[in-house]
């Protein structure tokens, strides 16, 4: 009996090990509900026409998210029109950063003028769900028919310091994959940036 209950609590434990290592790809992405810059509660359900969304876990203070905040907006600019918006969502504490608040993330929204929505993860219940440990972090997810499909997860390209001297562009690779029907080549890349910051 004794060996039974612990093998129940090995695998308990080992289950919740697993579940906080966020998605993979393949595996369905939840939808959720966070505050806009605008004031306004987004869920992925809310772009009715979409074919999927990049997903960014990105925020204001961080370096590496600033130096891609351009490149954010460029993806967006020109995917949101052919089904792919992108949609940010800022996973860290503001207690920990105050320049990752709410009203900072309104003022920098507006400063840089994001064409996309820019969330807060209250609570930070979100970002643990995907997996995301760095700002920025990607998920690109496929609307189909049975959910919202993780297709690649990393990195936006591999040279956070110029974009001009980036050779690969993965997630616009991978959006135009699936804009064309064909496999991704590159799925998975490791995220670039910024450590998450939460309360230990």
């Amino acid at each position: 009996m004794k060996q039974i209950i612990l093998t129940v609590l090995a695998f308990t434990a080992l289950s919740f090990t697993t579940a906080s290592e966020g998605y993979k790809v393949g595996d369905m992405a939840t939808d959720f509900s966070l505050k806009n810059v605008d004031g306004k509660m987004v869920s992925l359900a809310d772009y009715e026409d979409a074919k999927g969304y990049i997903v960014i876990f990105t925020c204001n203070h961080c370096p590496y998210a600033i130096a891609y905040e351009d490149r954010i907006i460029e993806l967006h600019n020109e995917y949101a029109a052919k089904g792919y918006p992108v949609v940010a969502i800022n996973p860290n504490d503001p207690e920990i950063n105050a320049d990752d608040s709410y009203v900072k993330m309104q003022e920098r929204a507006k400063e840089k003028a994001f064409p996309f929505a820019y969330l807060f993860d209250d609570g930070q219940k979100i970002y643990p769900q995907y997996g995301a440990t760095r700002t920025p972090h990607v998920y690109l997810l496929e609307k189909t028919e049975d959910g919202n499909v993780v297709r690649y997860i990393g990195a936006i390209d591999n040279n956070y310091e110029d974009a001009e001297a980036a050779t690969e562009h993965y997630v616009a690779d991978a959006v135009d994959a699936l804009l064309a029907g064909s496999e991704i080549e590159t799925t998975n890349t490791k995220a670039i940036g910024c450590t998450i910051k939460a309360k230990k």
